[in-house]
């Protein structure tokens, strides 16, 4: 699919499975971090919207304008993080170089977590982008 070009109608007909949709304060900043840090491809960027791919994975980021009269907007804060309780796990991601990269991201970002072996066979961390989702870079452990 060509994302730089689709239209929304023949976007949202194309989803499918399980979808990741994130309200950011910031779209253009989100997508900045989530490019630069974790090399994903943004299309049709604006203020209020964004396609991002990760691998083959597709999900979209929105702004809080855009969901002006969704009840899930009165659930967010007007401060503070937003995405307790979840972890968006990249599993093809070098826990190392994520850390590199949101260390010398402009944007505001805090490494909860540095790079550490796991019991569970990966070697992951943990960065919170401004809104305060928990990315989780992680490798398989070398044998």
């Amino acid at each position: 699919m060509d994302y730089d070009n689709v239209k929304a109608a023949e976007f949202g007909a194309s989803l499918k499975g399980m979808g990741i949709n994130l309200l950011v304060r910031d779209v253009l900043g989100s997508s900045t971090f989530l490019r630069d840090v974790f090399a994903m491809k943004a299309f049709q960027v604006t203020k209020d919207f964004a396609i991002l791919t990760y691998g083959d994975q597709v999900f979209q980021l929105h702004s809080d304008a855009t969901f002006h009269s969704h009840p899930l907007l009165s659930l967010l804060p007007v401060a503070g993080p937003r995405g307790g309780g979840i972890e968006l796990r990249l599993y093809e991601t070098d826990p190392d170089q994520a850390v590199i990269l949101a260390e010398a991201h402009v944007h505001d970002t805090t490494v909860l977590q540095p790079p550490t072996d796991k019991p569970h066979g990966l070697r992951e961390c943990v960065i919170l982008d401004a809104d305060g989702y928990a990315w989780v870079p992680s490798r398989p452990l070398s044998r």
